[in-house]
Protein backbone atom coordinates (compact mmCIF):
# COMPACT_ATOMS: atom_id res chain seq x y z
CA UNK A 1 0.00 0.00 0.00
CA UNK A 2 2.91 2.35 0.77
CA UNK A 3 4.29 1.77 -2.71
CA UNK A 4 0.98 2.79 -4.29
CA UNK A 5 0.87 5.89 -2.10
CA UNK A 6 4.40 6.82 -3.19
CA UNK A 7 3.48 6.32 -6.86
CA UNK A 8 0.40 8.50 -6.53
CA UNK A 9 2.43 11.20 -4.74
CA UNK A 10 5.02 11.04 -7.53
CA UNK A 11 2.27 11.29 -10.16
CA UNK A 12 0.82 14.30 -8.39
CA UNK A 13 4.21 16.02 -8.50
CA UNK A 14 4.61 15.17 -12.18
CA UNK A 15 1.08 16.32 -13.00
CA UNK A 16 1.60 19.73 -11.39
CA UNK A 17 4.67 20.37 -13.55
CA UNK A 18 3.42 18.68 -16.75
CA UNK A 19 2.86 20.34 -20.06
CA UNK A 20 -0.58 19.99 -21.67
CA UNK A 21 0.59 17.12 -23.91
CA UNK A 22 1.97 15.15 -20.95
CA UNK A 23 -1.17 15.48 -18.84
CA UNK A 24 -2.99 12.71 -20.74
CA UNK A 25 -0.26 10.15 -20.05
CA UNK A 26 -0.05 11.10 -16.40
CA UNK A 27 -3.83 10.97 -15.99
CA UNK A 28 -3.88 7.53 -17.64
CA UNK A 29 -1.20 6.31 -15.23
CA UNK A 30 -3.14 7.68 -12.25
CA UNK A 31 -6.28 5.88 -13.42
CA UNK A 32 -4.33 2.64 -13.85
CA UNK A 33 -2.99 2.92 -10.31
CA UNK A 34 -6.45 3.72 -8.94
CA UNK A 35 -7.90 0.69 -10.74
CA UNK A 36 -5.17 -1.53 -9.28
CA UNK A 37 -5.94 -0.31 -5.76
CA UNK A 38 -9.69 -0.82 -6.22
CA UNK A 39 -9.16 -4.35 -7.56
CA UNK A 40 -6.82 -5.10 -4.65
CA UNK A 41 -9.35 -3.94 -2.05
CA UNK A 42 -12.39 -5.68 -3.59
CA UNK A 43 -10.58 -8.88 -4.57
CA UNK A 44 -8.76 -9.07 -1.24
CA UNK A 45 -12.01 -8.61 0.66
CA UNK A 46 -13.77 -11.34 -1.31
CA UNK A 47 -10.76 -13.66 -0.86
CA UNK A 48 -10.63 -13.03 2.90
CA UNK A 49 -14.37 -13.65 3.14
CA UNK A 50 -13.84 -16.95 1.32
CA UNK A 51 -11.06 -17.93 3.70
CA UNK A 52 -13.33 -17.10 6.64
CA UNK A 53 -15.99 -19.33 5.08
CA UNK A 54 -13.63 -22.29 5.41
CA UNK A 55 -14.52 -22.39 9.12
CA UNK A 56 -17.90 -20.65 8.92
CA UNK A 57 -20.93 -22.09 7.17
CA UNK A 58 -20.97 -20.98 3.56
CA UNK A 59 -19.69 -21.64 0.04
CA UNK A 60 -15.94 -21.13 0.60
CA UNK A 61 -15.00 -23.17 -2.47
CA UNK A 62 -16.96 -20.77 -4.65
CA UNK A 63 -15.97 -17.51 -2.96
CA UNK A 64 -12.20 -18.16 -2.83
CA UNK A 65 -11.82 -18.70 -6.61
CA UNK A 66 -14.07 -15.68 -7.17
CA UNK A 67 -11.73 -13.51 -5.08
CA UNK A 68 -8.71 -14.91 -6.91
CA UNK A 69 -10.44 -14.23 -10.22
CA UNK A 70 -10.95 -10.60 -9.28
CA UNK A 71 -7.33 -10.26 -8.16
CA UNK A 72 -6.12 -12.06 -11.30
CA UNK A 73 -7.37 -9.20 -13.46
CA UNK A 74 -4.46 -7.09 -12.16
CA UNK A 75 -1.94 -9.35 -10.40
CA UNK A 76 0.12 -12.13 -11.97
CA UNK A 77 0.60 -13.98 -8.65
CA UNK A 78 -3.17 -14.31 -8.31
CA UNK A 79 -3.48 -15.50 -11.91
CA UNK A 80 -0.87 -18.20 -11.28
CA UNK A 81 -2.54 -19.26 -8.03
CA UNK A 82 -5.93 -19.42 -9.77
CA UNK A 83 -4.44 -21.66 -12.47
CA UNK A 84 -3.03 -23.92 -9.77
CA UNK A 85 -6.41 -24.09 -7.99
CA UNK A 86 -8.17 -24.93 -11.28
CA UNK A 87 -5.63 -27.64 -11.99
CA UNK A 88 -5.98 -29.18 -8.52
CA UNK A 89 -9.77 -29.14 -8.77
CA UNK A 90 -9.66 -30.78 -12.20
CA UNK A 91 -7.20 -33.36 -10.89
CA UNK A 92 -9.32 -34.12 -7.82
CA UNK A 93 -12.53 -34.49 -9.82
CA UNK A 94 -10.89 -36.50 -12.60
CA UNK A 95 -11.76 -33.98 -15.29
CA UNK A 96 -9.80 -33.81 -18.51
CA UNK A 97 -8.18 -30.45 -17.69
CA UNK A 98 -5.68 -32.24 -15.47
CA UNK A 99 -4.84 -34.84 -18.11
CA UNK A 100 -4.58 -33.00 -21.40
CA UNK A 101 -1.57 -30.82 -20.61
CA UNK A 102 -3.32 -27.57 -19.67
CA UNK A 103 -1.04 -27.31 -16.66
CA UNK A 104 2.34 -28.43 -18.02
CA UNK A 105 4.41 -27.19 -15.11
CA UNK A 106 2.26 -29.11 -12.63
CA UNK A 107 2.64 -32.45 -14.40
CA UNK A 108 6.38 -32.48 -13.71
CA UNK A 109 5.67 -31.79 -10.06
CA UNK A 110 3.21 -34.72 -9.95
CA UNK A 111 5.74 -37.08 -11.55
CA UNK A 112 8.24 -36.23 -8.82
CA UNK A 113 5.64 -36.94 -6.15
CA UNK A 114 4.78 -40.31 -7.72
CA UNK A 115 8.47 -41.22 -7.88
CA UNK A 116 8.77 -40.45 -4.17
CA UNK A 117 10.95 -37.38 -4.52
Amino acid sequence: MKQSHRKLKHLNQRFSSATPGQEDGIAREALRQARKIIVMVIGGSVLLAGIALLVLPGPAFIVIPLGLGILATEFIWARNLLKRVRYEIAKATGRSGARNGNAKNHSQHDKKEEAGG
